[in-house]
């Protein structure tokens, strides 16, 4: 793993480091898109939680010849997963999506992690929003730190 950022060493899965891990952070990337088809269930005491169904987004190639195909989403809320996941990461980190996933329109909730990424709300505006498999979605930042 790259010294460049702290958190670099609690990171596996990078889809390509040199652009992924910066002075500011680690920009991790969408593996997956998923709608909820059924609704998951909490109570108060936990005897009753149930996952929601959760049906996959596919992709759709641009071209015969890309690699990667693209989601193409209509405005609205998904559940996204991310290809890295998290591995002895000490105490907590901030995890905060990307500006620019935030310019286009898609948004997913701040948050402190600790041993996981977890899936992740991610609204979409209504004029909808185009992302490319692996595209960089989301930033992993040190809580203390002031580089922003």
């Amino acid at each position: 793993m790259s010294a460049e950022h702290p958190l670099a060493d609690s990171v596996d899965n990078l889809v390509y480091e040199p652009v992924q891990v910066h002075e500011h952070g680690i920009d991790l990337t969408v593996g997956a898109i998923y709608e909820v088809a059924a609704p998951g269930r909490i109570d108060f005491g936990g005897d009753e939680l149930a996952d929601a169904d959760l049906e996959p987004v596919p992709t759709e190639q641009e071209s015969p010849h890309d690699e990667y195909g693209w989601w193409y989403l209509e405005g609205g809320q998904y559940v996204i997963q991310h290809n890295e996941f998290l591995t002895g990461l000490e105490g907590a980190a901030q995890l905060q999506p990307r500006n620019e996933l935030l310019a286009r329109g898609g948004s997913h909730p701040s948050m402190h992690v600790r041993d996981h990424l977890p899936l992740l709300p991610l609204s979409v505006a209504d004029g909808g929003l185009r992302l490319k498999e692996n595209a960089r979605v989301s930033t992993l930042m040190e809580l203390n730190s002031n580089s922003q």
